[in-house]
């Protein structure tokens, strides 16, 4: 443990000075005034010493790594949230997972007490109440740090990706006050979290028809999940539905597609080739909504995923007045790695909505998050089984920011 003091006029220039020398993940364990003494202290300013503290292995893998850490939490400005979570952690729980850091500080107030003993007699009381205040400000601090420590590890244990939960923690690190308590840290993660995710935005019909196209690949459930939205627009809306797949590599999805399509007593067409589906357009030119169905295709197979492609912007370039739109269709339980794949495979579609299935099948939603920071598309629905037309609902970013946070919901 490496345990050195500076001295500076202000608090700030001292813990600059300490940052500046032992790095960013120094810890300040004291904080006091230094008053002059004798005849010139009248002329001349009080200073400030603090004691800061730093791992000697945090010291060395700083300068060999030069990595990003988390700062100590500076007191900038207050940040008020709207709505609190009811995740409430207890004294006891946070005790249990502090560090040595606690009993270290307490054995260094013993030794500053021993030290300050031979100060003047006179000054002993005011001695006493600086100390108490700069202990009760540093325990803040601490506290501060370690709940956001506590709040990364929920990030990552729920598989955000690391950089986007450091960026998290270090905006709210920023705008924390040293007396901020557990409530409100947890408050402000959260509403960060749900200004990330941004409003879903779902299919809504106007005056004109609309053409969706669902892509991505295989297995992911997008058939089904055409299905769902189907039923709710025909059976909820009383809107005019209609079915086109051209998904003819797989006879049972075009079954599938056929079967809902009896179900629900709407129309569908297969097609093959570009010609077919704009003739297949033209002949549902009177319905309202028309529910496109794109063959699976592996984002590695660059052939098959750019046919798909092209078979979306044919129809966009024959009739730009066509009010059309893509939603990628991505399973939330698919490795974080594949997905950066997929969705560079389909970065030359233009702008697409996201869509995640399979919510039932994990308990860990990190990849949304990861996915929308990644692409910056917008979020729509989730689907967490194959019940039709049950199991899908736009997506509710409150509920998944908690889930995201170790939240009951």
């Amino acid at each position: 443990m490496i345990v050195k003091k500076f001295e500076a006029q202000t608090e700030t220039e001292a813990v600059m000075k300490a940052k500046k020398e032992l790095g960013a993940q120094a810890v300040v364990l004291n904080v006091k005034t230094i008053k002059q003494r004798g005849i010139m202290k009248l002329f001349k300013k009080d200073k400030v010493e603090i004691t800061a503290a730093l791992e000697e292995k945090e010291f060395v893998q700083e300068i060999n790594e030069k990595k990003p850490v988390m700062d100590a939490v500076k007191p900038k400005i207050d940040l008020t949230a709207n709505e609190k979570i009811d995740v409430k952690p207890s004294s006891d729980e946070i005790e249990r997972k502090l560090d040595n850091l606690s009993e270290m500080l307490k054995n260094q107030m013993k030794e500053n007490a021993k030290e300050h003993k031979a100060e003047e007699a006179d000054k002993e009381d005011d001695r006493q109440f600086n100390d108490e205040a700069d202990d009760k400000r540093q325990a803040a601090m601490n506290t501060n740090i370690k709940t956001l420590r506590l709040i990364y590890n929920k990030l990552i244990d729920n598989e955000v990706d690391e950089k986007y939960a450091n960026a998290i923690v270090n905006e709210i690190e920023s705008s924390l006050k040293k007396e901020s308590n557990i409530d409100s840290i947890l408050a402000g993660v959260y509403q960060k979290i749900i200004l990330k995710l941004g409003e879903a935005d779902i299919i809504t019909l106007k005056d004109r028809q609309k053409v969706v196209f669902f892509v991505g690949p295989t297995g992911v459930g997008k058939t089904t999940t055409i299905a769902k939205i189907a039923s709710k627009f025909k059976l909820n809306e009383h809107k005019k539905v209609a079915f086109i797949t051209s998904d003819t590599y797989r006879i049972a999805a075009v079954e599938q597609l056929n079967t809902y399509a009896n179900i629900l007593d709407v129309p569908v067409r297969v097609v093959y080739t570009e010609e077919e589906i704009k003739n297949a357009l033209d002949e549902f030119k009177d319905y309202d909504l028309i529910l496109v169905d794109t063959a699976g295709r592996s984002h590695k197979n660059t052939e098959q995923k750019d046919a798909v492609i092209d078979l979306y912007k044919s129809i966009k370039k024959e009739d730009s007045h066509i009010d059309s739109e893509v939603y990628l269709v991505l399973s939330v339980t698919t490795k974080y790695r594949d997905l950066i794949s997929i969705t560079k495979a389909y970065e030359n579609l233009g702008t697409y909505k996201l869509l995640f299935t399979k919510l039932d099948e994990t308990c860990t939603l990190g990849n949304i998050l990861n996915i929308k920071l990644l692409t910056g598309a917008k979020l729509s629905y989730t689907t967490a089984g194959q019940n039709v037309p049950d199991d899908i609902e736009t997506i509710n970013v409150q509920k998944l920011a908690k889930q995201l946070l170790g939240g009951n919901v």
